[in-house]
């Protein structure tokens, strides 16, 4: 028997969720969020606008490193898209410079960066382990509780 992880896009935009179909990136009205959860490994999220971010970022573990190929994606770097996404957040209601700045450090707990997991235990030892790091579903949705937004259907 094989388990298969769960997989689902959406967009974000005008104040609701839209699902889409698996990858699909249609075009937006600014400001949007676009997520796509990968086999409850990896969730790309692409927002615009980007401010001073690329524009992509991920939960989980990127690309690069999910599947071992520094092509899979470009280089990541967690803190220039937690302050994108702390723009985008800010873009969205009235919010200080002090607010920003500690949304931006709230953010990249959730990125994931260029790297291998750190996860190392004795087998023998009791180890509790968050949902959220194993089932990227549920740290795509407490992202989305952390930048004020409502969940897609199928994340509620």
């Amino acid at each position: 028997m094989s388990v298969v992880g769960f997989f689902g896009t959406y967009a974000y935009e005008n104040g609701s969720w839209t699902t889409l179909s698996e990858g699909e990136l249609p075009p937006l009205v600014e400001p949007w969020l676009w997520i796509d959860i990968h086999d409850s490994d990896i969730t790309s999220v692409v927002y615009a606008p980007h401010g001073p971010g690329t524009g992509v970022a991920y939960l989980g573990l990127t690309p690069r490193t999910y599947f071992e190929n520094e092509s899979a994606s470009d280089p990541t770097d967690v803190s220039v898209e937690a302050a994108g996404l702390a723009a985008w957040w800010a873009s969205q209601r009235s919010a200080s410079a002090a607010e920003c700045a500690a949304k931006q450090e709230e953010l990249a707990g959730y990125l994931a960066a260029d790297e291998e997991p750190d996860i190392e235990w004795d087998e023998s030892e009791d180890v509790e382990i968050d949902d959220a790091e194993v089932f990227v579903e549920v740290k795509t949705a407490r992202f989305l509780g952390v930048l004020g937004l409502p969940l897609p259907t199928e994340l509620s």
